[in-house]
């Protein structure tokens, strides 16, 4: 969601700032501003829209020179997007400044006791509320009297602004990723987090903090990834760490695992268009060293099960939101078929709030690309508290979720900054295939079975490029389709979950009306809003529901609805039903779901760019949802 920057050291902070916020903004925001230390005082520069078009220009006619500086893109939750909603907030006495990422829950208690105190609001968030907070217990640690209560003294001799925040999130409720700094503190940056991402980039006689890797990777390649409750001290030279909870805390410096380039856009249009093109790499990359063809099976290295306790297994509940739902879905498909195991699928958010009954042996499978998705870490915690054991499929390493499960697997796709997950997708299908092999052949797969599909999954690199050849024909199908109002997308068996993608993709970019459904599922409603302008894509592959969902295309085809289909090279029927058609490439059923991911991307992608509409940063979307 909302984006956070901050820098200590020797350089300019403001051109630190603003190009990490650059990389920032496909998580999707409304405003963007920065608050600099310069000669004792606080310089605060914000502004509501698009970051070239607003804060940049803002800078540019009022720059803000200092050595220490946060910034920060805001999504929306508390006031209306505005100039002065926009982060970052100062406290009561001006020297304070706070940019926040998630909800204070219980800031209107906070607010109505300050306001008590004498306090006046600028804005109506709740993060001016934290940072007032935090400005009271500022005047506490320096001997002043805040809430008319005894000051107490630093712990430990440790800075008064550090002290401070520690005092003001031991008051609050909900969650938060925040950067702090204070006039009267030059060369000090306080972070601190619980249940939103946030990282410290180790630089030499500097140092970074983020909320995402992508905007610190052109600086440094080690970050240390905060746990909840840690409070983070940084100064050029170092960065100490505490944990509200224990006043110790777990710090371990990682190495990031991609590079500036890999976060650039390159020579493509939109990171959306680069990231489709990279699904041939993305699939090789999920299958490299996991592909045992001695064993005919998959393996693992972080699955953290012994084999037995894998067969042991008697039902799995997947819990995932979004794209990564839709995945899950083709995992239920994949895991019951191929290793007979009861499998049930669960909004993340869903499984927080119901009390479904757990089995003695059941295992909770979340996904997620950012590995920070709040339903989904929660889905994951509320298992775990109820001692099952957690396993987790993500793409970032070192990202929560990534921490806290019992065992995972990465997805290895490499940075997506596109905020209509593509790449991510395409990898979890794979990822998700090759668990289903690895659990089968744990039981009754065969295999001759396993290999068969061992061997298709090798296959996808080279159909995918194939597929992406006939970008130009979807560029010319979306240019024809592009005006429609709305659309259905239909299919059956494993490519269902598929035209639910496909219906969410269009949606998310280009805002055209669209909905999935299965096939056999028209004749009972759906059909009756089939006309001449509403546009049907059929997927029709070459499996043992082909001639049922013929007869269900023919129902469309009657009522005069106008017909895209996906089908399989050498369909020669199809052709005689369809007003347009793109083929794939022959495979086995459960390989479709991959296959059929990139001509719906690609279709959805052109009718995008046709409509003018902003692909990389749709409206009212943020790539991470960090809070419920």
């Amino acid at each position: 969601m909302c984006g956070i920057i901050g820098y200590v050291g020797k350089k300019a902070a403001s051109p630190i700032l603003l190009e990490g916020l650059r990389r920032l903004e496909y998580r999707g925001y409304d405003s963007a501003g920065v608050a600099v230390v310069s000669g004792g005082e606080l310089l605060v520069r914000k502004k509501v829209g698009r970051i070239d078009k607003g804060l940049a220009r803002l800078l540019k006619s009022e720059p803000a020179a200092g050595n220490l500086g946060i910034g920060h893109t805001r999504w929306a939750t508390h006031g209306p997007p505005s100039d002065k909603n926009s982060h970052p907030h100062l406290d009561q006495s001006g020297k304070i400044a706070v940019v926040h990422n998630g909800v204070i829950e219980n800031y209107d208690a906070l607010k109505q006791k300050l306001l008590a105190a004498g306090h006046k609001f600028k804005s109506s968030t709740d993060t001016e509320v934290l940072a007032h907070l935090i400005g009271v217990y500022y005047e506490k640690r320096r001997g002043k009297n805040g809430w008319g209560e005894t000051p107490s003294s630093p712990k430990n001799g440790s800075n008064p602004l550090t002290q401070a925040v520690c005092d003001a999130l031991r008051e609050v409720i909900g969650a938060y990723g925040i950067a702090v700094i204070c006039s009267e503190q030059p060369a000090t940056l306080v972070g601190a987090r619980r249940g939103s991402p946030l990282i410290i980039g180790i630089g030499t006689g500097e140092n970074f903090l983020a909320s995402d890797a992508n905007a610190i990777v052109a600086h440094t390649k080690k970050v240390v990834y905060l746990n909840d409750y840690d409070v983070a001290t940084i100064t050029p030279e170092r960065f100490d760490v505490l944990n509200l909870g224990t006043d110790t805390a777990n710090v371990q410096i990682s190495k990031l695992e991609f590079s500036q380039e890999d976060a650039a856009r390159g020579k493509y249009e939109h990171f959306m268009l680069k990231e489709i093109f990279e699904q041939p790499q993305t699939v090789e990359n999920a299958l490299r060293g996991r592909v045992d063809k001695e064993g005919a099976t998959a393996r693992f290295g972080g699955l953290n099960l012994k084999s037995a306790e894998l067969r042991s297994i008697d039902r799995i509940v997947i819990a995932a939101s979004g794209t990564s739902w839709h995945a899950a879905l083709v995992g239920e498909y994949l895991i019951e078929e191929l290793a007979q195991i009861p499998v049930e699928v669960e909004f993340a958010h869903e499984f927080c709030y119901r009390n479904a009954p757990l089995e003695k042996n059941t295992v909770l499978l979340v996904l997620s690309q950012s590995g920070e998705t709040a339903d989904t870490l929660a889905a994951l915690r509320e298992a775990k508290r109820r001692g099952h054991r957690a396993l987790a499929i993500v793409n970032v390493v070192g990202s929560s979720i990534a921490r806290e499960s019992d065992g995972g697997i990465y997805m290895h796709a490499g940075p997506e900054i596109g905020v209509a997950s593509t790449k991510a997708f395409v990898s979890t299908l794979t990822v998700l295939t090759l668990l289903a092999v690895h659990l089968g052949r744990m039981r009754n797969l065969s295999a001759r079975r396993a290999m068969e599909i061992l061997n298709a999954l090798e296959a996808v690199p080279k159909q995918l490029e194939a597929i992406l050849k006939q970008d130009s024909a979807l560029k010319k199908l979306a240019k024809k389709y592009a005006k429609a109002d709305d659309f259905f997308f239909l299919s059956r068996g494993y490519t269902f979950p598929i035209a639910l993608e496909g219906a969410l993709k269009l949606k998310e970019i280009s805002y055209i009306h669209a909905e999935g459904y299965s096939a056999a599922e028209m004749k009972h409603g759906p059909i009756a809003l089939i006309d001449s302008k509403t546009p049907t894509v059929f997927l029709v592959s070459q499996d043992a529901m082909y001639d049922k969902t013929m007869a269900n295309l023919a129902m469309i085809r009657a009522r005069k609805g106008p017909i895209i289909a996906l089908a399989t090279e050498g369909d020669k029927q199809i052709g005689k039903v369809a007003d347009d058609v793109i083929y794939l490439p022959k495979a086995l059923d459960l390989i479709y779901p991959i296959l059929a991911s990139v001509p719906l991307q690609l279709f959805a992608y052109h009718i995008a760019v046709v409509r003018g509409c902003d692909v990389d940063k749709p409206r009212n979307l943020a790539k991470s949802v960090t809070v419920e």
